[in-house]
Order: C-alpha cells, then sequence, then structure tokens
C-alpha cells in the first residue's frame, strides 16, 4: 500500500507522532510519502521506503499571506497521482484535512472514470480545542472533519471535546499514541537521582516557566538540575526566570534535540505542567524509558498516567504539591523503583507500536477498500 503523510514539520506532537508512524508502516513493507514545506523534524529519508516531497509556495505580491494550504492541495494531487497513492493521512486538521479534500476532488475530476482518493484526518489537540475553536475557522474545521473518510483522535478526552465542540456526525475513531518500546527503553540506573526534564515546544500552553519554578522549590531539600529540551516562544522568558529566582546554572536549555530517546534516560524524572494536554506524548516516552512523570490532571494525561502507579498527576499550576511529588521521587529509593517499574510496564503492556500501529492499518484497509 501506498499511502502519504502530511503534518507539520515542526517540533511538535502531531508532527512527531505522524512522522514515527511513518517510519513505523516503511518497516512493516509499506510506501510511505511525506508531502510537506519541511522535513519532519524526526523524519529520517535515509529509512527504505520513505520518501519526502517538499511544498513550495510561491510568494508574489498580490498575496498578503502566502497560500500553502491551495500549494499543499496541488502538491498532494500531484504525487498521488504520480506514485499511485491508496490514500491520504493528514494530522492536525487546519489546513491539512481541508487540502486534503481539495487533492481528492482534483484527482476525481482528471483521472479518467473518477480516481479515489480516500483521506484520514488524526486530531491531536489544540486543532480542536484551540484553532478550531476560533470563530474564523470553526466552519472550514468542521467542514473538513466531516468530509474525512476515517477520523480519529489520540484521546477519548480529545474525541469527546470533538464530538461536543463540533458535533461531527461522522464516528471519531480513538487511537492512542503511541512508542517504540525498543528504542526508548531504560537506561542504566545511577545511584544518585538528581536529574529533571522538561520537552516541549515552549508555547505558554506547555507553563515551560512552572519548570523553573518547581526546580526552585526541589532544590530546598535536593541538589537537583533540570534539562529543558526543545525550543519556542516562552524560553526567553524562562531563561529571565531562572536569572531571577537564582537557578540558571542548575538548569540547561539544549534547545532541539535529535535523539530524543538518547536523553530521555539521562533523567530521573519528567515535568509535565501542561495547561492542557490531549494526551501526553513526552510523557509516555519517557515511561518506556521507565521514567516517572509528574504531569497535570488536565485532558488525555489521566487517561496514559495513574495517580501514585506509574506517575504522578497533580493539579495545574500547583507548583508546591509536583515539587513534593519530584522531591519523593528523587529521595525514596522504594517509590522510586516501583512508579519506574509500572511506568515501563504501562508503556510495554498498552502502547507499544505492535499494539498501535496494527490498527492503524486495519483502517487503512478499511477506508482504501
Amino acid at each position: 500500500m501506498n499511502i502519504g503523510i502530511t503534518c507539520y514539520p515542526t517540533y511538535g506532537g502531531s508532527g512527531i507522532v505522524a512522522t514515527e508512524l511513518g517510519m513505523e508502516l516503511a518497516a512493516r513493507g509499506y510506501d510511505v510519502h511525506f508531502i510537506s514545506y519541511a522535513n519532519p523534524i524526526r523524519l529520517d529519508t535515509a529509512i527504505p521506503r520513505i520518501h519526502y516531497h517538499e511544498v513550495e509556495v510561491s510568494n508574489y505580491p498580490l498575496f498578503h499571506f502566502p497560500p500553502y494550504c491551495l500549494a499543499l492541495a496541488s502538491r498532494m494531487a500531484e504525487v498521488a497521482e504520480c506514485y499511485h497513492l491508496d490514500l491520504l493521512h493528514v494530522h492536525y486538521a487546519i489546513p491539512h484535512s481541508i487540502a486534503a479534500h481539495l487533492a481528492k476532488e482534483m484527482l476525481a475530476q482528471k483521472m479518467t472514470g473518477g480516481r479515489r482518493l480516500p483521506f484520514v484526518t488524526t486530531l491531536h489537540g489544540t486543532d480542536i480545542t484551540l484553532v478550531g475553536m476560533d470563530r474564523s475557522y470553526f466552519p472550514i474545521t468542521r467542514f473538513s472533519i466531516e468530509q474525512s473518510d476515517g477520523i480519529t483522535a489520540i484521546s477519548e478526552y480529545l474525541r469527546n471535546k470533538t464530538i461536543d465542540v463540533f458535533n461531527v456526525s461522522k464516528p471519531v475513531e480513538v487511537i492512542h499514541n503511541f512508542v517504540n518500546c525498543d528504542l526508548y527503553r531504560p537506561g542504566e540506573k545511577r545511584a544518585k537521582r538528581t536529574t529533571l526534564l522538561h520537552i516541549s515546544n515552549f508555547r505558554p500552553v506547555k507553563r515551560v516557566l512552572d519548570c523553573v519554578r518547581i526546580l526552585r522549590e526541589v532544590r530546598k531539600s535536593v541538589d537537583a538540575r533540570l534539562l529543558m529540551a526543545g525550543d519556542g516562544p516562552d524560553r526567553g522568558p524562562a531563561e529571565m526566570l531562572a536569572h531571577e529566582l537564582g537557578v540558571s546554572e542548575h538548569i540547561d536549555f539544549l534547545g532541539k534535540r535529535d535523539h530524543i530517546e538518547r536523553l530521555i534516560p539521562e533523567a530521573d524524572v519528567l515535568l509535565l505542567p501542561s495547561e492542557i494536554e490531549a494526551f501526553g506524548l513526552a510523557a509516555l516516552e519517557a515511561m518506556a524509558c521507565a521514567v516517572p512523570p509528574i504531569a497535570t490532571r488536565t485532558g488525555g494525561t489521566p487517561e496514559l498516567i495513574t495517580h501514585g502507579v506509574d506517575g504522578f498527576l497533580e493539579a495545574v499550576g500547583e507548583i508546591e504539591a509536583q515539587s513534593a511529588r519530584a522531591v519523593e521521587l528523587l529521595t525514596d529509593d522504594v517509590l522510586y523503583a516501583r512508579i519506574s517499574a509500572a511506568a515501563r510496564k504501562t508503556a510495554e503492556t498498552r502502547y507499544c507500536t505492535s499494539r498501535i500501529i496494527p490498527v492503524y492499518e486495519r483502517m487503512y484497509e478499511r477506508i482504501a477498500g
């Protein structure tokens, strides 16, 4: 089967999931064609059966904003025709699903007798809870979702939110995010635990400044340090806050990192203090590495993390509570061993690629006919 995948190529959960999915499918014998304006951040184009097609957007003076959606639709149709794609799988509704719909209509009219190009839309979170709810995008978001031949959401929370907000009549199938448990695996355990880790795109919704405040509180009990992986608009404010709180020498701002699977085992605890998370991919990747997550009880994270079993959940903005959990994990050997082992077990038994990828495969077969 030949599959086209479109995602945002930047440092964010939707692009990471799409990229990892494509590489897993290629390993299973599918030909996978990525169609985007840049090479996705984790995509290794040297992998057999992986192909990348750049979308070029002309910036004519007439256009105040470059019409990426139209260029994307044209490129989707071209790639589908040239490489005989069986379906498109787009990640993040706007503008990818509307571009896929246009490509589908273009191809149906161009080919003799009409060529069917079904497409699947996977919803990831802010395309529903933030962008899609904007008055300017609400009607087109709902339309594009309804036109999809298959709709998936990464959590029950997001599925219910989509149905409630957009009154979607088509079924929305929950297919949780996944992790390669062979690639993401525990590292050697250290005698002394001191390292906290945060991974995100540093947008305000991730509350990265809370990580800095948590470190300050934790350091009152433990000689801890914090690794901050990623980049985005709140990196500067986080660096300034670290300076103001006197903890800057104990924080490493690492920027965007390749091979995050090598970084996570260097940490002892993951911090995920987000305002909202549709699922919490960073937490899952940490759990696969036997690194316990401390996350906020919001969105889809309670579907992933069982409080007190394989991680901890606290209220958004509760710095003291999150800090106290971190201190517990860093100082209590018995507790850490139990939570760490349970975190790895959750990843292995519920979210490994061997369990999740076949669900996508069955959907593809059903939709492609």
